[in-house]
């Protein structure tokens, strides 16, 4: 396999795109499947939407179930993580839950009332934190962020200061497996442990995970977790998935009442009647699933998580020097022929973030755009400047030599 892999995707060949995390990239053979179904749809359009999408759309989860190590019909496709999440936010806030009284199998295993807590951290995507706060107003339940300490130290101080946060009233924990703004992996499977023991309902934001670090559900325990397969697994755009442990599907509320609700044609599993079809959209970037999982295959994406992995080590470490500012996390060991990647006490594996010195971020911007092409996120965090640099397939080494030279002659002339 060759180092890159960037004449594989659409990018621009002038842009040094290190910003993979926000919306992904996309390979071309991906983007091919993804765009022949959408011209079978146009060819057929009745008999694609009302027969076969069926099938293709069990094909496409029973593979993607696969890579996570779940079941099939545990999974079920949304645009986004935001969308997904609202259906669980919204369930355990919906008054119209009430109804499950005269339903013991729809029975929630909980539903948000006034004075209960939903833990979490000062870490989550802003799109999600605003859907749990209107979830609150709604409910007059509190949503209570837990302040993570910046630098991180080891990953049994990270668990036993956040779950010095659990109250009595403590009934949902929401948590990002990879963080977006900090890009640090959290230690989800020991969160989720005890959570299980103690009753509290865990509902993880995976949409940074996977595709990016191993990932297998049935393992990790979380009652509830979405991801984004259009980010570091590189679907087309408008992929993700809700997976629920098979004990509480039945009390989420569809987003979107269809006809899978009293369906006519009920499938095995309710969840995926109830959420799965929503009305006439595009799905073919949920089609698309098999073949993304195909390319990671042909290309040895072992290797590739590897070498991106190394080369964000490296650069952070070339980035630290330039700043003499403390990274945000311990520095991971490069890792040996056959190990597994990420090591499993690593903070980071192929995106990290970087606390820069005190800068106009603007005129950063526009310049690391303006004189070098380079498409990465800076902007301010927690009173600082953060810049988070992501690695993929189409990344070379030249990509990251470019940004610390960048850097090392924009830091000093833009200094506040």
């Amino acid at each position: 396999m060759s180092a890159s892999l960037k004449s594989q995707f659409l990018l621009d060949p002038a842009v040094i795109f290190l910003n993979h995390g926000s919306f992904g990239a996309c390979p071309r053979p991906v983007l091919e499947a993804c765009q022949e179904y959408q011209r079978e749809l146009e060819r057929l359009p009745t008999r694609f939407l009302s027969g076969r999408a069926r099938d293709l759309l069990a094909a496409s989860r029973a593979a993607l179930a696969e890579f996570v190590g779940v079941a099939a019909d545990d999974i079920i496709y949304f645009a986004n993580p935001t969308t997904a999440i609202n259906v669980v936010a919204r369930s355990l806030a919906d008054e119209y839950s009430a109804r499950n009284g005269r339903d013991p199998d729809l029975r929630p295993p909980l539903r948000l009332r006034p004075g209960d807590e939903i833990l979490t951290t000062d870490h989550e995507y802003g799109a999600m934190e605003r859907t749990w706060r209107y979830v609150c107003y709604r409910t007059g339940a509190r949503f209570v962020q837990r302040p993570i300490p910046l630098p991180v130290t080891t990953h049994a101080d990270f668990v036993e200061h956040f779950w010095a946060g659990v109250t009595d009233r403590t009934r949902v924990i929401f948590i990002s497996h990879i963080t977006s703004p900090s890009a640090l992996i959290f230690p989800i499977a020991e969160i989720c442990r005890r959570a299980r023991q103690a009753g509290i309902l865990t509902v993880i934001d995976g949409a940074h995970a996977i595709g990016q670090i191993p990932l297998n559900l049935a393992e990790l325990g979380a009652d509830i977790y979405t991801g984004a397969c259009h980010k570091w697994l590189s679907s087309p755009k408008g992929c993700a998935f809700l997976y629920t442990r098979p004990e509480i599907q039945s009390w989420l509320e569809p987003l979107v009442v269809s006809f899978g609700w009293e369906s006519d044609n009920p499938g095995p599993s309710r969840y995926v009647d109830w959420h799965q079809w929503q009305g006439t959209r595009d799905l073919s970037p949920f089609l698309a699933i098999p073949a993304a999982l195909a390319f990671r295959r042909e290309h040895d994406w072992e290797a590739v998580r590897r070498r991106c992995h190394i080369m964000a080590i490296e650069t952070r470490r070339r980035i630290h020097a330039l700043s003499d500012l403390p990274p945000i996390c311990p520095e991971p060991e490069i890792p040996a022929p056959g190990a597994v990647v990420p090591h499993p006490q690593a903070w980071f594996c192929q995106m990290f973030s970087a606390i820069l010195p005190l800068v106009n971020v603007e005129l950063l911007r526009r310049r690391l755009w303006d004189d070098y092409r380079i498409e990465v996120p800076v902007g301010p965090w927690r009173g600082q400047v953060r810049m988070r640099i992501s690695f993929q397939a189409y990344n070379e080494q030249a990509d990251a030599d470019t940004l610390v030279e960048a850097l090392g002659r924009l830091l000093p002339e833009l200094r506040t």
